[in-house]
């Protein structure tokens, strides 16, 4: 078994998620707790409050933290994966189970990269919605043909090679969307999200994280992490620059996917409060991957027991 980790991002949140595995997983709920007292509120409460989980300075600590508790309490079972993919959000759960930020370091990060996506979205509202199609190269050339009008609407995340989120000023994206439609795209699905993310409507967002990431030191990786915006692994000394761009930069999971296939990759396993990365790569990868995802106490002992069992 050759693994590939899938770190569960943004929007994946679910009230209560996570609570059967804080009751029942002693260094689960261990890591839980030590996330609360850094970031200063019972995050065992938030994930219960409907209205502060799916905010983004709430959301944004409490999916890393379940991530990287998930990780712990599965201990030496997990085996040292071949390669390693967040989206967005998830990046940094995978490089914290890969050694770069220390699990204090990435909460702190997060806490305020939360906390900033949370106020410049606040301030200047937007708009995502996934266009669904095999011809992205259709949507990019409408959206590009859109901004040189002054339009701003832009190509966000590359989920899988039919489904591009687009996103951006709302009037923006609606008109997007009739040009599309008018272009032969059959199908689009309006996300239930306040920000245009991944798009530069953020770059507020991005320069406080640039300042925000100046002084922190981060560790040699023990494994590949691939990177959202350069579909390439992280090397250490990008982190800083590659993060900040992150924010406003659109997100290539489908061709990261496709890389750690080319890795030998031979098993997905997503870490996180949804399935949502499993769904996207059985679209991208070969049928005979095997994928699993990790989002409860029942799949944690079932994913457990396969590790356990499996020679990897």
């Amino acid at each position: 078994m050759k693994i590939g980790l899938l770190f569960s991002g943004q929007g994946a949140q679910q009230v209560g998620m996570g609570s059967d595995l804080y009751e029942a997983l002693p260094v689960y709920r261990e890591t839980i707790d030590q996330a609360s007292a850094i970031l200063g509120y019972d995050l065992a409460a938030v994930v219960q409050d409907e209205t502060k989980i799916f905010q983004t300075q709430f959301a944004q600590p409490a999916i890393l933290a379940m991530s990287v508790a998930i990780a712990n309490a599965l201990g030496e079972r997990l085996p040292q994966p071949v390669a390693s993919l967040g989206l967005s959000l998830g990046e940094y759960s995978a490089l914290t189970v890969a050694g770069a930020f220390s699990f204090e370091q990435a909460v702190a990060i997060i806490k305020d990269r939360g906390a900033y996506m949370q106020a410049v979205g606040d301030k200047n509202p937007g708009k995502m919605v996934a266009v669904m199609g095999d011809d992205q190269q259709l949507v990019v050339d409408v959206l590009t043909a859109m901004q040189a009008d002054g339009k701003h609407v832009y190509p966000a995340n590359f989920n899988t090679f039919s489904q591009l989120v687009i996103g951006g000023i709302a009037n923006d994206v609606d008109e997007a969307v009739v040009k599309l439609t008018d272009a032969g795209i059959k199908r689009t699905v309006e996300l239930p999200v306040t920000g245009a993310f991944h798009t530069p409507l953020l770059k507020d967002a991005a320069s406080q994280l640039a300042t925000r990431l100046a002084d922190e030191a981060f560790n040699s990786l023990q494994y590949s992490v691939y990177s959202n915006t350069t579909a390439k692994p992280f090397e250490v000394n990008q982190l800083h620059d590659i993060l900040t761009k992150q924010i406003t930069s659109p997100t290539y999971f489908a061709q990261d996917i496709e890389q750690m296939v080319a890795d030998g990759v031979d098993t997905f396993i997503e870490i996180g409060p949804s399935e949502t990365l499993v769904k996207f790569a059985k679209k991208i990868a070969p049928k005979t991957i095997k994928r699993y995802a990790i989002t409860d106490l029942a799949s944690f002992n079932e994913i457990s027991e396969l590790l356990m069992k499996a020679e990897v």
